[in-house]
């Protein structure tokens, strides 16, 4: 593909840490970038394609000249149905597409270097053992059973939302810096929404009421600072009616 010249990974190790910079651009692009991401898909262009690139980062940008393709090629078209389909749909479409592209793109560097049967079924295993694309676009993958400690270093409470205080409610809902013996119980399986990468216990992390996912502060852009000041706060997918248009 055209401008697109990365390091080639020869090892499942390299293979998969490619897959997941990849995915955590393609997240981005249907999460926090949602805004950018929809103005950019106008129907009016010619067939638009979704890439990730290991850097974690995204672009829009028409299919490769040449044939075949450095790589496996993105879903074309998707802009085309960005106003015929409602926009959660739309999305969640997109999603899926993306999920498939990244599959083919790891199993074709794994034909193209020789992976034998032990080293496909590594590869497979690692990856399964991610959310997909559409999990997290969707909300299917939830955080609240595996919530990371919160801001003041004590775990986050269960039970009615409507029985605690304001100050509560804001302590269940961010985490930021809990001590490693706290946070060790719940750190497993708890997934920023924004990247979908594994939570770790020196981050801050803040809770979206209105799909109940965690995210990282840095990929939404809010500073522990920030949070003390926040009510009720909506990631940016949630804090949108619908769906910018062009």
């Amino acid at each position: 593909m055209e401008g697109i010249h990365h390091p080639i990974a020869r090892t499942v190790e390299e293979v998969f840490s490619d897959f997941r910079g990849r995915r955590a651009g393609l997240l981005k692009a249907l999460t926090t970038d949602l805004e950018k991401f929809c103005t950019e898909c106008d129907p009016e262009k010619e067939n638009l394609c979704l890439y990730g690139f290991p850097n974690g980062t995204w672009k829009l940008s028409l299919p490769a000249e040449e044939v075949p393709p450095e790589l496996p090629e993105p879903s074309l078209g998707i802009n085309f149905a960005r106003d015929g389909m409602a926009g959660q749909e739309w999305v969640s479409l997109v999603a899926v597409h993306s999920d498939s592209w990244l599959l083919s793109v790891a199993f074709y560097f794994g034909a193209r270097f020789g992976f034998g049967k032990d080293e496909r079924k590594r590869l497979f295993q690692m990856i399964n053992d991610l959310p997909t694309i559409f999990d997290i676009v969707s909300g299917k993958v939830k955080q609240s059973k595996d919530r990371p400690a919160n801001h003041n270093g004590n775990k986050s409470k269960s039970g009615s939302k409507s029985r605690q205080s304001e100050s509560q409610k804001r302590a269940s809902k961010m985490a930021s810096y809990p001590n490693e013996e706290d946070g060790r119980e719940e750190e497993e399986g708890a997934i920023c929404g924004a990247c979908g990468h594994n939570y770790a216990t020196d981050e801050f992390w803040i809770f979206c009421e209105a799909c109940e996912r965690w995210f990282h502060g840095n990929c939404v852009k809010v500073t522990p600072s920030m949070a003390d000041r926040i009510d009720h706060y909506n990631c940016p997918a949630c804090s949108s009616d619908k769906l910018p248009r062009t």
